[in-house]
């Protein structure tokens, strides 16, 4: 047999005798020579060498053993050697060690099942504990089933608050069937800023990893979301969960390679799944809802999931019809038109819970509807009360919510201020001719609903409330209702050029703004809901020459993160941030402006809340500035009014508020075309107050109430005397008619 030596150990030559073995002197003849075997031995030996072998080009290493050591390194060169010697990389990026943790693949732990994370840390979450057994149940019972604590990541653990402690639990509940049997979904309705979206990266994290059966609890998770936030879950996740996760974001791309990821997708199952979670929006989820219904997920999270609001409509069956028994639906606002859609929400996590849908308008809504109506008779408000109870003790097993109430000890201060504005003459004029012509004259449907020709007009009022710009081009084609409307307009009118002073509420803001510009650094977003709208503002902020941003539905998802992240700085220049309130109220962090503007009030208080919501959230460090402008005794005070009477409806199911005062009849919430124009705030007349005298206030608001309670409790002021807000102050005598101002918290009266 052949024996090949290692290149180390290999001669020089074959006639190199320095390497070679010497023979011991026992395999020799007396006289020192060798014998006839030994020299034929000999000979073989040499016939053959491996170094024939070897390559002329290589040279063979030195023997290791003949490397000599110096004993006399000096301390600096062992320092240099020392800097020098890199340890060996791995040469993969983003690599972050073995995730094994020390075992071996293939490896079975030995001993009893573990939890992935101690249950006694400090700090733990512990989401399941079992059931403790005795020592003889303990000897009876296999110790491969024994269920195991389920804990929440520690480095999750560090960075939840209380309150989402408490809601991760709940929602881990909800959604292993603990609170409701046979049960397997909940909704999220905490306000806006009670970090929602942390609550369940955390929950997905646990599901995706572990279950009292010591195996995750779920492989895949599906995130359904409004295009402009799809973006916004991946970096939650990845700023939470850093590499551990890879999720899937689908935001754009042609049908073909859509349709191919989501493929995919579905496809995968194992307990290695390359992308277990994916980021969705509704309209792609709708489009592409053939293929999402291939396979089964374990759990789908709807963000603003009151999308899903209407049953009838496509995406809502799209998404009710996805194979996963575990759904969250997260919204601020679950009730924002009626009990109808609140019923379609809890329906969609938990099917069959409330029965059908007419069921549930015959045992809930309509007693409760008519307890809350202004005009009730004793008996309906008290049998109202009872199916509220009895629908509360259903609900409130999967739905939690908690107010802004619990920001206090984050957050700074937050003022919110109603302002009534004053109509111009202009205005005034105009807003007579139009509501006195045929077309305002338009019956109103049932339930308060308007006809199309009602809600045609209704736009222009609202239009014509904010400036008489936006309804000039109707004039010029002598629309019906503005036939000799151009005749109102100044002889020296230029639609090219912004006069403030035509409008009670731009000449407010623009007062408002200049004196913010011109005493203060802070920043400030202008909402409003319609971008003829934010076109005036546009050339107003050029006239004034402040620098500006914009952001409506024209612009794309990701042109808006740069934007936003690019106001946010406080070291740029921009000074106004302009929104509008359906591209832009939900999810977008505006933190770099503490002061914002409510230009026009919203049907839906929800839009409304959502976009106030964009400055007083995690993050903010100064006080907080809310003003929302409405036409005194207008269409808007009506559409105010009708607000409360949602916000009194959102308050009686979801806050559970036993005491919302029912100050409007439905009546007066369908006479919408009346103007009042001897009154300094039609809704302040509507309340009947008992603390205001001639107007003027004579008690301060009740003990304990803020700007989350009814607009009743707040401050009411017909002077600035009454107001506490230093830059509102100083516009008042513009042409503000009345003022509605509270504090979102006591400390209020230390800052100001």
């Amino acid at each position: 047999m052949r024996r090949s030596q290692a290149p180390s150990q290999r001669s020089l030559g074959d006639g190199c005798t320095q390497t070679a073995k010497r023979k011991p002197e026992g395999d020799r003849d007396w006289d020192g020579h060798l014998t006839k075997e030994q020299k034929k031995r000999q000979k073989h030996e040499d016939a053959y060498s491996p170094m024939q072998h070897l390559s002329p080009y290589r040279q063979p290493l030195t023997p290791l053993t003949n490397l000599e050591v110096s004993s006399d390194i000096t301390s600096h060169e062992a320092l240099i050697r020392k800097l020098l010697s890199k340890p060996f990389k791995i040469p993969i990026p983003n690599y972050q060690g073995n995730s094994l943790q020390g075992r071996a693949l293939g490896v079975r732990r030995q001993g009893t099942r573990q939890p992935l994370h101690d249950p006694d840390e400090d700090g733990a979450l512990v989401l399941y504990a079992p059931t403790e057994l005795s020592a003889h149940e303990l000897m009876k019972t296999d110790q491969n089933k024994l269920p195991v604590h389920v804990v929440v990541d520690p480095l999750l653990c560090k960075v939840l608050r209380p309150h989402q402690r408490e809601g991760v639990k709940f929602m881990y509940d909800c959604v292993t069937g603990q609170q409701i049997e046979d049960n397997y979904g909940c909704i999220m309705a905490d306000e806006m800023g009670l970090g929602k979206t942390l609550q369940c990266v955390a929950l997905l994290w646990t599901l995706l990893r572990q279950s009292p059966d010591c195996s995750p609890m779920i492989t895949k998770a599906i995130i359904v979301a409004p295009s402009s936030l799809v973006k916004n879950w991946q970096n939650e996740i990845s700023k939470w969960l850093g590499n551990r996760i890879n999720s899937l974001a689908i935001d754009s791309g042609t049908k073909s390679e859509i349709d191919r990821n989501l493929g995919f997708f579905m496809t995968q199952h194992g307990r290695r799944i390359c992308n277990p979670v994916l980021i969705i929006s509704y309209e792609t989820f709708r489009l592409h809802a053939a293929v999402m219904h291939k396979g089964t997920v374990g759990l789908v999270i709807c963000d603003e999931g009151h999308r899903l609001k209407n049953s009838e409509n496509q995406t809502y069956q799209a998404l009710v019809n996805l194979n996963a028994d575990r759904r969250i639906l997260l919204s601020g606002t679950p009730i924002q038109n009626d009990l109808l859609e609140y019923f379609s929400l809890l329906h969609f996590v938990n099917r069959g819970i409330l029965g059908t849908a007419q069921e549930f308008k015959k045992r809930f809504e309509t007693p409760i509807l008519r307890g809350r109506d202004a005009a009730a008779t004793d008996g309906e408000h008290t049998k109202g009360e009872e199916k509220l109870q009895e629908l509360l003790g259903i609900v409130n097993r999967c739905i939690i919510r908690r107010t802004q109430a619990l920001l206090i000890k984050y957050l700074p201060v937050k003022v919110e201020q109603v302002v009534c504005c004053r109509l111009t003459p202009l205005q005034l004029a105009l807003y007579k001719t139009f509501v006195g012509s045929q077309i305002a004259q338009c019956d109103m449907g049932k339930d308060g609903k308007a006809t199309s020709g009602a809600l045609s007009a209704i736009t222009q009022l609202k239009k014509l409330c904010n400036h008489p710009d936006l309804i000039y081009q109707k004039c010029l084609e002598r629309s019906e209702g503005f036939e000799n409307g151009l005749d109102l307009f100044p002889s020296d009118y230029n639609p090219k050029v912004v006069r403030p002073e035509l409008s009670g509420k731009v000449v407010v803001l623009d007062t408002l703004l200049a004196v913010i510009k011109a005493t203060t650094d802070d920043k400030v977003v202008l909402v409003s809901n319609y971008t003829q709208t934010l076109d005036l503002f546009e050339k107003l902020c050029r006239q004034r020459s402040y620098q500006f941003m914009r952001l409506d539905g024209s612009m794309s998802i990701k042109k808006r993160a740069k934007i936003v992240q690019r106001f946010n700085d406080p070291t740029t220049p921009e000074f106004i941030f302009m929104l509008s309130s359906k591209a832009g109220g939900c999810g977008l962090n505006l933190i770099g402006a503490n002061r914002l503007v409510m230009f026009d009030p919203d049907w839906n208080p929800a839009n409304d809340d959502q976009a106030m919501a964009r400055c007083w959230r995690d993050g903010q460090r100064k006080q907080c500035f809310i003003y929302r402008l409405i036409a005194t005794g207008t269409i808007e005070e009506k559409i105010f009014q009708r607000q409360a009477h949602k916000k009194a409806l959102s308050s009686c199911v979801v806050d559970k508020e036993e005491d919302v005062e029912r100050h409007f009849s439905l009546g007066d919430l369908r006479d919408l075309f009346t103007l009042n124009e001897g009154t300094l705030s039609d809704t302040h007349d509507k309340f009947k107050c008992r603390r205001c005298v001639n107007n003027i206030q004579v008690k301060g608001p009740p003990d304990g109430s803020d700007c989350n309670t009814d607009l009743s409790q707040w401050n009411h002021c017909v002077d600035k005397k009454g107001v506490t807000d230093v830059m509102l102050k100083g516009v008042w005598n513009s042409a503000i008619s009345f003022v509605f101002h509270h504090y979102s918290h006591e400390e209020q009266r230390r800052t100001v």
